[in-house]
């Protein structure tokens, strides 16, 4: 039973590790702040709840397992209200959205 807790622990560790890495990469390479919000109020989310949901599987069952949750909870709000509060700030303020050079959709 422990081996099959450790897979599912390591596995949910590389998917949050993966997108983690995604939202970060979206920050970096997306050309304007409602792209780069997306990306990271989605994929932040997702991967740190996997890296901590892995964390409190690899511990067992702990006192410390409460403020993982507490933890994860708080991402799980925070994150995505912080890209909308941003998103919002800026098409409040009139910030253009990118669009292709072309004129085509993307």
């Amino acid at each position: 039973m422990t081996m099959l807790l450790d897979a599912l622990a390591v596995a949910l560790l590389i998917v949050g590790l993966v997108f983690v890495l995604g939202g970060t990469l979206g920050l970096v390479r997306l050309p304007d702040l409602f792209s780069r919000a997306h990306a990271t109020g989605k994929c932040d989310s997702v991967g740190v709840g996997s890296i901590l949901l892995g964390v409190a599987l690899l511990g067992g069952l702990q006192v410390g397992d409460l403020k993982l949750l507490l933890l994860l909870l708080l991402s799980l709000v925070s994150g995505p209200t912080t890209a909308h509060a941003l998103a919002r700030a800026g098409h409040r303020t009139g910030l253009p959205v990118w669009r292709r050079p072309d004129g085509g959709d993307a």
